[in-house]
């Protein structure tokens, strides 16, 4: 699991050194590929339940799942989320993160923020004795502190052998409540935060999720292992993200 996850982290690494203003997003399914197969590694999301594409592009006001195509061409202040999942030796890594393409709005620069900092406060809730509920108060609490809100129809979720397992892991919730983590249990935390409502549509290709409201979402992703005392980031990145960080400073 630490190599798979190490590998799913260096290709989103260089998603973010290759995204620009003028790609199309399946341009960046080609990206990811390339690098997953150079790795002696498969793309998760090809085939899944009968999924188009090798990785997922969630542009605007697209919340998960948009699936890469020639023609969707990225522009200057557009936000992207792409969500990397890599299969090795039957092993899953996930992780994703929210890009920016040239300039964004001040509501862009909010909810991609408070989207990073919600899954940074949810991973400190990680550790033995912990229960779930803790993870989902922690990032419930920031996102609608700060006026935005956290999409309920998707949950982060148990990984491993299998691309989605249990446990169920809300990204809302209240503290003391719910399932008491055990070293050793590896999870994804993926908080989807939008700037609007958090009511959600599929749309007619049955898997692009959308913001009712047509607002603004963000999403960042982790695969995050159990300890004693914490919790081991799998998919933690040995590099900072160009087109992603940087902005903090603008917002808080």
């Amino acid at each position: 699991m630490r190599v798979v996850g190490r590998m799913a982290a260096e290709t989103l690494i260089l998603v973010g050194e290759k995204i620009r203003a003028g790609m199309t997003t399946e341009d960046l399914d080609r990206i990811v590929v390339e690098d997953t197969l150079r790795r002696g590694a498969k793309c998760a999301p090809l085939n899944y339940h009968g999924y188009p594409k090798s990785v997922c592009t969630s542009v605007n006001e697209v919340v998960c799942h948009g699936i890469p195509t020639p023609k969707q061409v990225l522009r200057d202040g557009d936000i992207i989320n792409v969500d990397v999942t890599t299969i090795y030796r039957g092993y899953h890594g996930d992780t994703s993160a929210t890009f920016y393409i040239g300039k964004p709005s001040p509501d862009a620069i909010k909810v991609t923020e408070v989207a990073r900092k919600c899954l940074d406060l949810g991973v400190a809730e990680v550790r033995e004795g912990a229960r779930l509920g803790d993870i989902g108060a922690a990032i419930q609490e920031y996102a609608e502190s700060n006026g935005c809100s956290v999409v309920r129809a998707f949950v982060g979720h148990g990984i491993g052998k299998k691309f989605h397992d249990e446990p169920k892991v809300s990204h809302v919730g209240k503290r003391g409540t719910g399932l008491r983590l055990r070293a050793g249990m590896i999870f994804t935390i993926e908080p989807m935060i939008n700037i609007g409502g958090y009511e959600v549509e599929i749309l007619d290709d049955d898997w692009t999720a959308i913001t009712r409201d047509g607002s603004l979402s963000a999403q960042f992703e982790h695969t995050v292992l159990v300890t004693r005392d914490g919790c081991e980031l799998l998919t933690k990145r040995d590099a900072p993200l160009k087109n992603s960080e940087g902005m903090a400073s603008l917002f808080l």
